[in-house]
């Protein structure tokens, strides 16, 4: 199983969501991300994808108290914690997050991770990007909003020039 929250929603705002399910098969996501991806009213076409997306599963975290520690004791946000324990509980083999604080509580418990810049790398070591089509996929999150630090951003460019 993997879970993958917020990497959805930069694939969505960059155009191959069907990534995911080319490089993950069948993902999931819990509940409260699930509420956050298809309730913005701006967003009503990336509501829709996400809707319809039948490799991606709703899954209903069980363990309440767990996510509401995390939220208190962390700060990290509903969303984030619910990947969180869902991953930890369900033996995740990879939880996709890009929030610099929830990959460091996953980090410390063990859960292994991979950023949406990861994940773009790995479509192009598989041949599934071209570097043209990553770099425009960077350009189009660089334009939408979604914060790349300078020091991924290199780092992935040093990559794709190897």
């Amino acid at each position: 199983m993997y879970q993958i929250p917020t990497p959805l929603i930069s694939l969505m705002k960059t155009g191959p969501l069907d990534l995911v399910e080319q490089l993950f098969g069948e993902i999931q996501i819990p509940e409260a991300v699930f509420h956050e991806l298809i309730s913005n009213r701006h967003f009503p076409g990336e509501s829709k994808m996400i809707q319809e997306s039948a490799f991606i599963k709703k899954v209903m975290v069980e363990d309440v108290k767990a996510v509401e520690l995390l939220c208190r004791s962390t700060g990290l946000d509903l969303g984030e914690s619910e990947a969180i324990v869902l991953s930890d509980s369900n033996g995740a083999k990879l939880l996709l997050m890009d929030e610099a604080r929830g990959h460091k509580v996953a980090k410390q418990m063990g859960i292994q991770l991979m950023s949406t810049i990861g994940m773009l790398l790995v479509a192009y070591k598989e041949d599934r990007l071209t570097k043209e089509e990553i770099l425009e996929c960077l350009e189009a999150l660089r334009h939408s909003g979604r914060h790349i630090s300078s020091k991924l951003y290199e780092q992935l460019l040093q990559k794709l020039a190897e």
